[in-house]
């Protein structure tokens, strides 16, 4: 198994355990988080990033379903779900407060790994799609997107 494999192995652990503090510690100094969300630039801001997720869906697991790598860089397919129990930051800045509403959601990541920590971790998911299961527009009236 190569390093960016590992690497990424331990982000998925400490994601799917919730541990933000050992989701933290799968990252470098310096690291970079790009979302459909925002840009994290180190492992404070990546674990809020993270936490604000888990408490907006706190029974949330990440299953991969292909992952493909070459060297440093890994790509990983995989599936979001979880229940929507808490706040959450929308598109535009508003709060959806827990509208009790199951998620199951496509996503996407490149990681660059270097030595055996996650240097830059580039996540890509549908917000449109995530908008839809949390019960579509309508739920984001007070929130223009």
């Amino acid at each position: 198994m190569s390093d960016a494999r590992r690497a990424v192995d331990r982000l998925k652990d400490a994601y799917n355990s919730h541990d933000l503090e050992a989701l933290a510690q799968c990252f470098t100094e310096r690291p970079v988080l790009v979302s459909p969300d925002g840009i994290a630039e180190d492992k404070e801001e990546i674990a809020s990033y993270y936490g604000q997720f888990m408490q907006a869906f706190p029974d949330t697991i990440v299953t991969p379903q292909s992952v493909t790598g070459s060297e440093d860089t890994l790509v990983a397919e995989f599936t979001i779900t979880g229940t929507h129990k808490g706040p959450f930051l929308v598109p535009g800045g508003g709060i959806l407060e827990a509208t009790g509403r199951p998620i199951a959601i496509g996503a996407c990541s490149v990681s660059i790994v270097e030595e055996r920590l996650i240097l830059s971790h580039r996540i890509y998911y549908d917000q449109l799609e995530l908008v839809t299961q949390l019960g579509g527009l309508a739920c984001f009236s007070d929130h223009p997107l």
